[in-house]
């Protein structure tokens, strides 16, 4: 795609200066130009002005004159000196007084000033006269057009002087920005631990290097997160897939009765299950992340709904030697589907560490359009390094793996995520080995588009 040049930003500024100072410097020439203009015309006004004074002055002078050479002796005295100026005087039937047949003026001619004036007769017993007094505005003109070339050539020698330097001054302000870019292609997968210099930028760049640094540490977390859950996936997986492998490979190594091969198959079987539910969690999880939100739909007893979660894990209890209470009850619009599942993970995780002959305790409270769910249980306390990554894909606070058969360590990060998708947060405690776990929602909310059956069975 062929690149268009009012997209580079150096352009752009120094097309905008060339611009604006072209428009300043023809604002300043027209000023100039018109302030010169109607100081021209001010002081030509002022000049015939003067001269009407003075013309009636000396024929007030002269009214008991009747030498009429005289008179004109005077008057052309009175213009020496002023060549720029013509004066005619006229009687009232229009014949010519004073002043030559060769002035009469032209007003059409736009370098002649005419003024009109009735002056007082040399004779006591004459009309009075009528007289015109023209200037020659042709040297001011010349000079205005002079003026008004030179203010012109100054502008465009300015605009051109001003639009180089300020190019110059616009691609030098960039080179902050050059830096930056040189110091981002540096950055790969292998650098996320790189951070840009901000020490040399000017203030205005600062919170940008603030903000892309902070990008690049979400980055570097998402990655390490990335690395470690790939770690974990393939080692998740593999474990089951060896198993299978070995007792395949161990049945195929002789004749074996249809009792021994049964038994293989059952273990196979059991190891493929674990890897479904890893897959399935893993795809539930992934759509989770991708932003998908709850099917919002009444449920109006959330305490009947727990109830219906625990007879499916009586066996587990018992077996656990563990006794269930409920407490509390909430309702509101929520996946019904989603919440038995995460209820199911809680307890499950719950009776999994929960010393025997112990209670395991779920409260329910609504509180300010909240609901918060959570399952207590008395055993072992979870040190406060390992709260907050409870709810981590994969990972286990018991370091001995010791319920890694049963257990692929997705349970508590798919309560987290349904959590998440009705608008709410996961919550975790462990204090004097009372250990408690649970979440809380957002009791309604708008009803978006569902979530598939396959991501929440």
């Amino acid at each position: 795609m062929t690149r268009h040049p009012i997209r580079s930003l150096g352009r752009r500024l120094s097309l905008w200066l060339a611009l604006q100072s072209m428009v300043a410097l023809a604002m300043v020439c027209v000023v100039v130009y018109v302030t010169t203009l109607l100081a021209f015309e001010a002081r030509q006004r002022n000049a015939l002005a003067d001269k009407e004074m003075q013309i009636r002055h000396l024929l007030s002078d002269t009214v008991e004159m009747s030498d009429a050479e005289a008179l004109s002796h005077r008057l052309d005295d009175f213009l020496i000196g002023h060549q720029d100026m013509k004066l005619t005087l006229r009687r009232a039937d229009g014949t010519r007084f004073y002043g030559a047949i060769a002035t009469v003026p032209n007003h059409a001619d736009a370098n002649l000033r005419v003024l009109k004036f009735a002056v007082a007769a040399p004779t006591v017993d004459s009309a009075p006269l009528h007289a015109e007094l023209r200037l020659d505005t042709r040297d001011d003109r010349l000079l205005l057009s002079r003026i008004g070339l030179t203010l012109l050539a100054v502008a465009l020698i300015g605009v051109a002087v001003i639009s180089a330097s300020g190019y110059a001054l616009v691609k030098r302000g960039l080179r902050p920005v050059r830096d930056l870019v040189a110091q981002t292609r540096q950055l790969a997968a292998d650098t996320l631990h790189k951070r840009l210099d901000g020490l040399a930028q000017p203030e205005e760049l600062e919170p940008l290097v603030e903000q892309f640094n902070a990008l690049l540490a979400r980055l570097e977390r998402a990655y390490d997160q990335m690395e470690g859950f790939n770690a974990d996936v393939a080692h998740e997986l593999c474990t089951p897939l060896a198993t299978m492998v070995s007792g395949t490979e161990l049945a195929l190594r002789k004749v074996r009765s249809a009792e021994e091969l049964q038994d293989v198959l059952g273990s196979n079987l059991e190891e493929l299950h674990r890897i479904t539910d890893i897959v399935q969690g893993m795809l539930f999880l992934s759509q989770a992340d991708r932003g998908a939100l709850a099917r919002r739909v009444p449920v109006f007893s959330m305490a009947a709904l727990t109830q219906k979660i625990t007879d499916y894990h009586e066996g587990e209890l018992a077996d656990a030697d563990l006794r269930l209470e409920i407490v509390g009850d909430a309702q509101g619009e929520f996946d019904d589907a989603l919440l038995q599942r995460a209820i199911s993970n809680l307890l499950s995780n719950a009776t999994r560490y929960a010393q025997p002959q112990t209670t395991v305790r779920v409260e329910i409270q609504e509180l300010d359009g909240r609901v918060r769910l959570q399952v207590i249980n008395l055993g072992g306390t979870i040190a406060p390094e390992h709260l907050p990554r409870l709810f981590d894909r994969f990972y286990r606070a018991d370091p001995s793996r010791s319920y890694a058969v049963r257990n692929h360590g997705l349970g508590l990060a798919i309560v987290a995520a349904i959590a998440r998708m009705h608008g709410g947060e996961p919550l975790a405690d462990s204090k004097d080995g009372v250990t408690t776990i649970g979440f809380s929602m957002l009791s309604n909310g708008r009803r978006d588009g569902p979530i598939s059956q396959e991501t929440v069975t």
